[in-house]
């Protein structure tokens, strides 16, 4: 067998399936218009509709090449086969053939030497079993065997092997046959076969015909208005096991890549030692994000959402680099040898190259300085701790309330060493700082920060909480120094805030503040936190209402030289991660007082 490319396969995947009348149909963007989900994960996803009986454009045997991104496999990611994102070939009838085309084409891409030319003896397949309400699928092991399979390489499996459903159980389902590929490895047992995940059978293609729909939870099987086949080959793995490699970061996309991160840190990949995890995460990491970037619809770093999937990504690539011993700017270097690699079959990567690498670098110059302070603190945390000891909750915590240490990056960090993190000391940190917050906020100002039920709606209150010193500050200039804080209400999707005034904003003062908000953002001030006693803090020109309400001690937050303020955090810790700042509404809240209403974009 030729040694195959994952472009070589892209171009055999067309030409076969043009060969058997199918239409292309360009991949979806990885944004799905389906807010359901957060990205898209299966090349199906976009044709729910047409398989559900509306009819397509192009009519009813389609194919194509689909990027997709899954989120489930992030902590995975480092090992020889999981990615981010990763790309399905896949072919479909829209209510057109079923069962016999289905598995007779599948069989001759797989076998036949035009295409990939697998001796048949490598194949095994599983099939449905049956159960109380659909019977054994015998018809498709009866075209397998005479496609020329053995019956000693057909399997019957059940429910939880070889019948599809979307995740949650309700809509489009249906049985299907797995097609897997032998890699010679020795037998684990007399009893062997793909069920096994001893390493011997790697599953490389699915059919599934998909001819029935649940309605909802608990609901009975119906039929569908049409007869559908959906199939899924992953392009990665193919290609590893074609080659015979022994991990899919072997294969040629990410060969470049890895030899430009040996390049930059002046270390050999190899999977035994040391570095060969902070390798591969980097490889998967750089391309998801390009794809992101790059996409028809793009995704930016945020807090929420998407954008936070991608800066998770982009952070954890930053950190692999630190280990070794890369400039973290030097990603940016991958990030082009990725869009070189993909802009032929991808045509917007030549068009938004430089919006990808303004973006990358951006977001990896904010977290430079965003966690610079906390990777030294994390350092001297764990230096005298060894393999198999435990973080404490309340450390973790410090990093993340100090140093804007996020816990996934104190867990990613930690894991590297050997080393556990307490999570549920965390939490608990977490729920008393928030408990704290609300006492403490009640006795400076009417309302407060909500409560957060994520880590990304965390990160969107400490965000939207700064925004809100930041705007105090401007109006103070713009307005004047008269203006104080007489209330505040802060979600994870916007601000409320409250202050003194004797008139209506004109349009041009809101102008002004929003203009004047967004340059300290752009400056990217650091934010600090000190505690001093209240005559420190009236000293240090922070603004607050010094009376009785305060203890002998507060907790000051300084950002550059624009805002110094009483207050009890959360926060950010640079004004550079807030994003944009937009003024949606400004109105009365009682005599005297004006309100202002606003997000971060």
């Amino acid at each position: 067998m030729e040694n195959i490319t994952g472009k070589s396969l892209m171009r055999k995947w067309r030409e076969f399936w043009l060969s058997k009348d199918h239409k292309e149909i360009k991949g979806a963007s990885l944004i799905p218009t389906d807010n359901t989900v957060l990205f898209t994960t299966a090349g199906m996803q976009p044709l729910v509709p047409y398989l559900s009986g509306k009819p397509h454009p192009l009519g009813k045997r389609l194919f194509d090449i689909q990027p997709c991104l899954r989120t489930n496999d992030i902590d995975e990611v480092g090992d020889n086969r999981h990615h981010t994102m990763f790309f399905m070939l896949g072919n479909w009838s829209v209510g057109d053939y079923f069962k016999n085309e289905a598995i007779r084409w599948s069989y001759e891409y797989l076998t036949d030497p035009r295409w990939l030319g697998i001796p048949r003896e490598k194949l095994a397949v599983t099939v449905f079993a049956g159960d109380d309400t659909i019977p054994r699928d015998e018809i498709s092991a009866g075209i397998w065997q005479e496609c020329g399979l053995n019956k000693d390489q057909i399997h019957y499996f059940g429910k939880k092997d070889n019948w599809w459903e979307i995740g949650s159980g309700v809509g489009l389902c249906g049985p299907d046959t797995e097609i897997f590929y032998d890699t010679g490895k020795p037998a684990c047992s007399d009893h062997c076969d793909p069920s096994c995940d001893c390493g011997k059978w790697v599953e490389i293609w699915n059919n599934v015909f998909m001819e029935f729909n649940v309605e909802s939870v608990g609901a009975p099987l119906t039929k569908l208005p049409q007869q559908n086949v959906d199939t899924g080959m992953g392009l990665e793995r193919i290609e590893c096991v074609l080659n015979g490699y022994d991990s899919t970061f072997r294969n040629e996309c990410f060969r470049a890549p890895i030899a430009k991160l040996e390049e930059l840190s002046n270390k050999t990949f190899d999977f035994d030692n040391e570095y060969g995890r902070s390798f591969c995460i980097i490889a998967d990491h750089i391309r998801a994000a390009v794809f992101l970037l790059g996409d028809v619809n793009p995704t930016t770093p945020s807090n929420v959402g998407q954008g936070y999937i991608l800066r998770r990504l982009i952070r954890r690539a930053v950190n692999c680099a630190r280990k070794l011993g890369i400039q973290p700017t030097d990603l940016v270097e991958v990030a082009k040898v990725y869009i070189e690699y993909y802009q032929d079959e991808f045509e917007n990567f030549a068009k938004v190259k430089q919006f990808i690498i303004d973006e990358l670098t951006k977001e990896i110059q904010k977290f430079e300085h965003a966690i610079e302070g906390g990777v030294k603190e994390f350092e001297l945390l764990t230096r005298n701790m060894k393999a198999g000891d435990t973080i404490e909750g309340k450390d973790a915590f410090r990093l993340f309330d100090t140093f804007g240490f996020p816990l996934d990056l104190t867990v990613d960090m930690a894991t590297e060493k050997g080393l556990n993190v307490d999570k549920a000391g965390f939490d608990a940190k977490f729920v008393e700082h928030q408990q704290k917050s609300r006492d403490n906020s009640g006795a400076m100002f009417k309302g407060g920060v909500a409560e957060a039920h994520s880590e990304e709606e965390q990160v969107a209150l400490r965000r939207l909480h700064s925004a809100t010193h930041l705007l105090l500050a401007s109006l103070r200039r713009v307005v004047g120094d008269y203006v104080e804080q007489r209330g505040s209400n802060i979600t994870p999707e916007r601000l409320r805030f409250d202050f003194v005034c004797d008139h209506k904003l004109t349009p041009e003062e809101l102008n002004k503040i929003e203009t004047m908000v967004n340059e300290q953002i752009k400056r990217d001030l650091p934010i600090t936190c000190d505690e001093m006693t209240v005559p420190e803090a009236k000293a240090s020109g922070a603004i607050g209402i010094f009376d009785d309400r305060y203890g002998d001690k507060v907790t000051v937050y300084t950002m550059g030289d624009f805002s110094k303020e009483i207050c009890c955090g959360p926060h950010a810790s640079h004004t550079g991660e807030l994003g944009v700042f937009k003024i949606q509404k400004e109105e009365s809240s009682s005599s005297g007082v004006r309100r202002i209403k606003a997000i971060l974009k």
